[in-house]
């Protein structure tokens, strides 16, 4: 592994447990065995790091749903909903790390005043809510989702749910598992057509 794919390795196992404000430059260096000085040659500083883990979390994760997304399929729109909404949950809980990160509050406080951090959360949202809405679509195209709801809209609230979800597991508030049926049949009435 290069020196520079380590440093992000574990400057995102860090992140990700302590946050970016109690992550301290010199447990990185400790934890890779890198002098601070290489860190600074890779990474501009401790900021320039955390953009470098949203855009990996882009770069990683997106092309993935993106992969899912063109999967073909003679499954009903809804039916892709539902498939979005496992899809989701399992790449959140796969690749927690990156999603603990994505849920903590300094990126969007970075965000604020960063137009390349809030590029990229805009490219990482935008494509999970994208997903949603192409499978309400498909759904509305299909008869299986009921053709006056605003797809959009509709997306966002689906993608608001399921990605409560993942915040409560993260933060052990609740058992998600048990929470799944109650999640996919609450979005299949929302989303249902009246003819299915």
């Amino acid at each position: 592994m290069k020196k520079k794919e380590l440093i992000l390795q574990a400057a995102t196992y860090l992140f990700a447990r302590k946050g970016y404000s109690d992550t301290a430059m010199h447990e990185l260096s400790k934890m890779t065995g890198t002098a601070e000085g290489t860190i600074f040659y890779h990474f501009k500083n401790k900021q320039g790091i955390f953009l470098a883990i949203l855009e990996d979390l882009k770069e990683t994760i997106l092309p993935e749903f993106e992969q899912y997304r063109k999967v073909e399929s003679e499954k009903t729109g809804l039916d892709m909903v539902m498939e979005t909404i496992s899809f989701y949950l399992y790449m959140a809980k796969n690749r927690e790390d990156l999603f603990a990160i994505l849920h903590q509050r300094h990126p969007y406080e970075l965000a604020v005043s960063n137009a390349e951090c809030r590029d990229i959360l805009e490219a990482i949202y935008n494509c999970f809510v994208d997903i949603f809405e192409s499978a309400i679509v498909a759904g509305q195209a299909d008869g299986s989702i009921h053709p006056a709801i605003v797809a959009r809209k509709s997306a966002l609230i689906v993608f608001g749910m399921v990605d409560s979800m993942v915040r409560f597991r993260m933060n052990n508030l609740y058992d998600v598992e048990a929470l799944y049926s109650e999640l996919t049949e609450s979005c299949r009435r929302m989303l249902k057509s009246e003819h299915c």
